[in-house]
């Protein structure tokens, strides 16, 4: 087994001098530093990285737990976090709590055993509001990312109310008076933070309140049912606004059973949007998740975070862009 001592030998260096090769502790002369990585490629040295991270109280590894990792906006989350995390010369370890209080629980404790040096956290809805109290137990620096709460920690999110009411106010001018909001699970900060800006936003554009349907449920079934049952008043909703992707799916697959037309049957326009929105007709009014650059936001944070922990805790809002399109059109309202 190729040891440090035999690495020096053949470079001719000291062992002292290999380490600061290694761990970048402190300059090394270019020709030495040379010698040093030649000689760890002839010898096809393996660094010991327990030990050196026992050594510099460092692995070089961040933690990243979201709630869905196959959702579009997640997924250029994750995409954003590891890119900036290969800027930072860090390695990224990935969970996926499925919105499960408890397993996001464990994904917390495993990544704390494996000594990461950080970790970011997409919560859970229905986290309990003690989940995070392990955090104030040690030192691993923690960075919220998506779904922002009261707490003292870094966070990274979007901004909600403005282009929330910016829709509202869009479809008010369109002549819309009814208008349904598809808010879904609203244990999620996200979701609600929508919800509750609707309804601000409704006040604001001065509809009336009663003609406004909200459906805030965490069960698909109970939010494709109440989807249904709204479409199906004699004074249904002529515009919906989906709160993210899979909800837009869901109220997408409706509209097309019951062959609305969009928009001179119902208006439409979600947050987050597809991939592949250029396949739509009409093409959607869409609230773009700049996804990826929180990601990279959140990263950026706890590198930050990692090198100074005693610095004041940082609260990030990036606004989203709002790209109007047919879906949301003149409609025949009444």
């Amino acid at each position: 087994m190729t040891t440090m001592v035999k690495v020096a030998k053949l470079a001719g260096v000291s062992i002292s001098t290999v380490s600061h090769v290694l761990n970048g502790t402190r300059h090394v002369n270019e020709e030495t530093r040379q010698r040093v990585l030649k000689a760890i490629e002839d010898t096809s040295y393996r660094q010991d990285a327990l030990a050196r991270a026992m050594r510099r109280s460092k692995t070089d590894s961040i933690g990243l737990i979201v709630s869905d990792g196959g959702e579009p906006s997640f997924a250029e989350m994750i995409r954003g976090v590891e890119q900036a995390a290969a800027r930072h010369g860090v390695t990224l370890l990935l969970a996926n709590s499925a919105e499960d209080p408890q397993r996001e629980a464990r994904a917390i404790q495993a990544l704390l055993e494996r000594r990461v040096d950080g970790i970011i956290l997409a919560q859970a809805a229905g986290s309990a509001p003690d989940a995070l109290a392990v955090f104030a137990q040690q030192e691993t620096p923690l960075v919220l990312m998506d779904r922002l709460s009261d707490l003292p920690f870094d966070q990274v999110g979007i901004e909600n109310r403005q282009p929330t009411a910016e829709l509202v106010a869009h479809l008010s001018a369109q002549g819309h008076q009814r208008i349904m909001l598809i808010a879904g699970d609203t244990r999620v900060a996200t979701l609600r933070e929508r919800l509750e800006a609707f309804d601000d936003a409704v006040t604001r554009a001065g509809l009336p309140a009663k003609g406004q349907v909200k459906i805030a449920a965490a069960q698909a079934d109970v939010v494709d049912a109440q989807i249904e049952e709204a479409l199906d008043r004699p004074d249904r909703p002529t515009a919906a606004i989906a709160c993210s992707t899979v909800l837009a799916a869901a109220a997408l697959r409706i509209i097309q059973r019951r062959r609305l037309r969009m928009p001179e049957d119902i208006a439409f326009a979600t947050f987050d949007g597809f991939a592949y929105a250029d396949l739509f007709e009409p093409r959607l009014t869409t609230v773009r998740h700049p996804a990826f650059e929180v990601g990279v936001t959140a990263a950026d944070l706890l590198a930050q975070r990692i090198e100074d922990k005693t610095a004041a805790h940082s609260l990030v809002r990036i606004a989203p862009t709002i790209e109007y399109r047919g879906s949301t059109g003149s409609a025949a309202v009444s």
